[in-house]
């Protein structure tokens, strides 16, 4: 069902197959215990923050992704506060859409969060899964590319997933360049 509030985005515990298949575009599933590489936060040693994550080594950087499903759901916290302490967090956020779902940003209330990149599922085609991108940011947020092609629609596949992660990473650098990150330089 679609998810209209924070509570219902971060009391998700089901992971669809499409939102499945999705995480493997972005990177490989690692699990946490005594993992090596960079870990974005993530406990690799109590599994505090659960047993598993994905994880990407894209053009000499690392990234680790705090996905809401993996990270612990706490039952009776209608906020989940476990995972709002990552996401809430992070400056720019993947928002997975398995239908048409309008999103509004002001959904997750975070000081922190800047940009978000949209991918929604796009079916009924015959060749192959295909995800259409959207993306909005603050309005201090400086343009990043690459810019998204028109249609903003992708197959899935090595392009894409180069086409998502630049975006992602560019994303992350012009936040820091809006008004209220610069102000701490």
């Amino acid at each position: 069902p679609p998810q209209t509030s924070e509570e219902e985005l971060f009391g998700t515990t089901e992971e669809s197959p499409a939102f499945a298949e999705f995480l493997d575009v972005l990177g490989q599933r690692v699990q946490l215990r005594d993992f090596k590489g960079f870990r974005g936060g993530l406990d690799v040693t109590h599994g505090q923050t659960g047993s598993e994550s994905v994880y990407c080594h894209f053009r000499d950087k690392e990234i680790m992704f705090h996905v809401s499903t993996k990270l612990p759901y706490t039952e009776g916290d209608a906020q989940q506060l476990q995972r709002k302490r990552h996401i809430g967090n992070d400056i720019v956020a993947v928002v997975f859409q398995d239908e048409n779902t309008p999103f509004v940003p002001d959904m997750i209330a975070s000081n922190f969060l800047h940009a978000f990149v949209v991918v929604q599922l796009e079916r009924g085609r015959s060749q192959g899964t295909l995800y259409k991108v959207s993306v909005t940011a603050r309005d201090d947020v400086p343009f990043f590319g690459p810019p998204l092609p028109d249609p903003a629609v992708f197959r899935k596949g090595p392009e894409f997933q180069e086409f998502l992660l630049t975006k992602l990473i560019n994303a992350e650098y012009a936040c820091y360049r809006a008004e209220k990150f610069a102000r701490l330089e």
